[in-house]
């Protein structure tokens, strides 16, 4: 019989109780070959009494610092254990307060107010939350659904909260003249100032602090600060953004609900701004992988021009619709252009099925991938200064392979890599795009083995300036200076009902790019945010 439980006689009756609990208890009946009845187990969602019941007593339990009773009442007692024992030993949290609001449904909404001490330093914290109550699936009984969020929202699974002295010391991030950086001034740049902390932090002359933060499972993921107790010197890290792009960048993607842009220097490869909405959590516009839709029409147009199967003023078919190898292509409302017209027509009102009737004449079903490597930088593993991620257009053939001409199938980019394809169109040299200079650690950038051609380049801007000017991008560039160019892409991924909106741009010695997810039109939610960009970097 295992620990807590207990027989009693009722009316002759043994009864054996769990723990005090009646659900699943089971009567041992009188007579000679008697046998266990089980009660009925309580099926189909909680009630109300019983999820504020359930909800109150999980509070008590971690409240009191009981984890192993919390633990009882999850549904997940194994994993949660853990992780509501480290909140007192590992984290130094006490005198926690909850006070749960409303539910709603089985979702109970709480706040949490705690005090963390550590040698002699204390700090109150406080955070909101929530929980769900479900019914276990063997027991019956109302628990709470264990995430690791449930003791608070940054925690996700495997990583765990810690209090003591921080593993490196507190950065002061700075843009190219020297302004301070902060994430309550640029929230995007929260995840990258972690990011250079943990990479150059050690590094950059500065002493640790008493710390409270995330610990994520992932040991090269950099962790979280939650709160300081005392503050340490912090280093300097210099960066190449410059504040007044990244302020703009800011304001851009808050338009959006989820949006990124990045924008690229491209006479140096300098990133001059990185911004997603939401702000916090992953950086999509460097690390995310999607495919750019009509933009990766410049690394088809590269090839296409370099190959000779194309200028600039030479005719182009562009028909409603055309079938590669079984694979049926249209252009967005099934447009067509008058014969005689141009390549520069074609590209710059994004006519998909131009670029799909040259595929047999390159006669090649990877020369897509090698132009956006060996030119392009496409895949060459950068090293920007924190972690990113540098493109994929992997060799396919087929139908796959005509998808890739007009940046669908397998075609994998994010708005830094977009970025850094229009810089090496404007300037017809890849130079990898870096957020801190290489001579902070002389990391090894990538170089590709071949510049563009300087024909290519120069009727590659052309087309872009085009489109800049009076194709699908001009609405959205017609409050940028300079000398200008862009790119539109609509991206349909997963057969979502609209678009990615994709957008590219360049501005003199500025090329920008963004992401709207489900924005529709490159031009209508993309290419505002690069406009924008442009318009304070120039």
């Amino acid at each position: 019989m295992r620990s807590g439980a207990k027989v009693v006689v009722i009316g002759g009756v043994f009864v054996l109780v769990a723990g005090g609990l009646g659900y699943g208890a089971y009567a041992v009946l009188g007579g000679e070959g008697g046998g266990f009845a089980s009660a009925p187990v309580k099926t189909g969602p909680p009630s109300a009494a019983e999820t504020a019941d359930a909800s109150a007593a999980f509070f008590k339990a971690w409240a009191a610092g009981d984890a192993a009773g919390a633990a009882r009442l999850t549904d997940n007692e194994t994993a949660a254990e853990p992780v509501l024992t480290s909140y007192g030993k590992t984290a130094h949290i006490g005198k926690v307060r909850i006070t749960p609001g409303a539910a709603v449904g089985a979702k109970v909404p709480y706040t949490v107010e705690a005090t963390v001490s550590y040698r002699g330093k204390s700090q109150p914290l406080a955070y909101e939350s929530e929980l769900s109550i479900v019914r276990g699936r063997t027991t019956g009984k109302a628990l709470v659904d264990w995430v690791p969020g449930v003791v608070h929202p940054r925690l996700s699974e495997g990583a765990t909260l810690r209090t003591g002295e921080a593993e490196s010391p507190q950065i002061e991030a700075v843009d190219r003249d020297g302004v301070v950086l902060t994430k309550e001034k640029y929230p995007s740049l929260g995840p990258i100032l972690d990011s250079l902390r943990q990479k150059y932090g050690a590094t950059a002359g500065g002493t640790p602090g008493i710390e409270t933060w995330v610990e994520p499972a992932d040991e090269k993921r950099p962790g979280t600060t939650l709160l300081t107790l005392a503050k340490g010197k912090p280093g300097t890290v210099q960066t190449t953004l410059d504040a007044g792009a990244q302020a703009a960048a800011e304001r851009a993607v808050r338009k959006y609900q989820q949006a990124s842009v990045v924008a690229v220097q491209p006479s140096t490869g300098a990133i001059q701004a990185v911004a997603n909405n939401p702000a916090t959590g992953f950086n999509a516009a460097m690390q995310g992988q999607q495919a750019p839709g009509s933009t990766m029409k410049i690394v088809t147009a590269a090839l296409l021009l370099e190959k000779g199967l194309v200028t600039a003023n030479g005719a182009a078919e562009c028909p409603k619709e055309v079938v590669y190898q079984g694979a049926k292509f249209h252009n967005l409302d099934r447009f067509d252009l008058p014969d005689g017209s141009t390549f520069t027509q074609s590209f710059a009102r994004s006519c998909n099925t131009a670029f799909i009737k040259l595929i047999d004449d390159v006669k090649d079903d990877s020369a897509l991938a090698k132009e956006a490597r060996d030119v392009f930088g496409l895949g060459l593993d950068w090293k920007t200064g924190v972690v990113s991620t540098d493109g994929s257009v992997p060799e396919e053939a087929g139908g796959v392979a005509a998808a890739q001409y007009i940046g669908q199938g397998t075609v994998q980019m994010n708005a830094l890599n977009m970025a850094s394809v229009t810089a090496t169109a404007r300037t017809g040299t890849f130079r990898q795009p870096v957020l801190v200079p290489q001579s902070l650690d002389d990391r090894k950038l990538a170089v590709t083995e071949r510049s563009l051609s300087p024909s290519a380049r120069r009727q590659l801007t052309t087309m872009m300036r085009a489109t800049a000017a009076w194709g699908t991008g001009a609405k959205a560039m017609t409050s940028v200076g300079g000398d200008k160019g862009a790119k539109t892409g609509s991206a349909e991924v997963d057969g979502q009902a609209t678009s990615n909106s994709w957008f590219t741009g360049f501005s003199d010695d500025l090329a920008a790019a963004a992401v709207v997810q489900t924005g529709g039109h490159g031009g209508d939610a993309a290419g505002p945010i690069v406009a924008e960009v442009l318009r304070a970097g120039s």
